[in-house]
């Protein structure tokens, strides 16, 4: 949905003074968009991929997967769904915590597709991280159980069968998951 008009345009700067809205919005060449609400199939792929990259990444210190984050770089500020960054690019403080801010691109972006979602505008964010330095993207479409890869410079890749291994940060390339596993996190034990 957008939020400002074809005709208004508001600064970056503007845009990051305003309230958060719940979901969240997006600024995209001084529009902003709103994000559809996430249902069931979203949020039990989210959570569940979240806990496994992090569950890897923890143990040592090599990624970290953050849901529902705001990245802002290179005049956008939007909230993929999950963005994961290697370590020594998580945004810190002083005392070595965690930011709340991060002005900067995520390595991973992940974008699960909701049933009300335009596709061109997910793209069009995945293929923004990736022309501003992010190393991968992924588009997860539940309902129709395919994930498509996309990574800087090359032709997307589509996995669809159930063996199709997918690609992941070469950090992470120990860990074998494949369509089939992925989707399967949609039935709960």
């Amino acid at each position: 949905m957008v939020l400002a008009s074809s005709s208004t345009t508001l600064s970056l700067e503007d845009f990051l003074k305003l309230p958060e809205t719940k979901p969240a919005s997006e600024y995209i060449e001084g529009r902003i968009y709103q994000k559809p609400m996430p249902q069931g199939k979203h949020s039990t792929l989210q959570g569940r991929f979240t806990g496994e990259v992090n569950h890897r990444g923890l143990l040592h210190r090599t990624v970290y997967a953050f849901p529902e984050l705001r990245c802002t770089f290179a005049g956008r500020s939007i909230v993929p769904d999950i963005s994961v960054f290697t370590w020594e690019r998580i945004p810190r403080n002083e005392s070595g915590e965690v930011e709340n801010t991060f002005r900067t691109y995520p390595d991973w972006v992940i974008e699960i597709l909701s049933p009300d979602q335009r596709i061109t505008r997910v793209i069009n964010n995945i293929l923004f991280c990736l022309n501003n330095g992010t190393s991968l993207g992924w588009l997860v479409d539940p309902e129709e159980k395919n994930v498509i890869i996309f990574q800087p410079g090359q032709q997307p890749i589509g996995r669809e069968e159930p063996d199709d291994r997918l690609l992941m940060l070469s950090i992470l390339e120990d860990w074998q998951l494949t369509v089939e596993g992925l989707f399967n996190w949609l039935n709960l034990p």
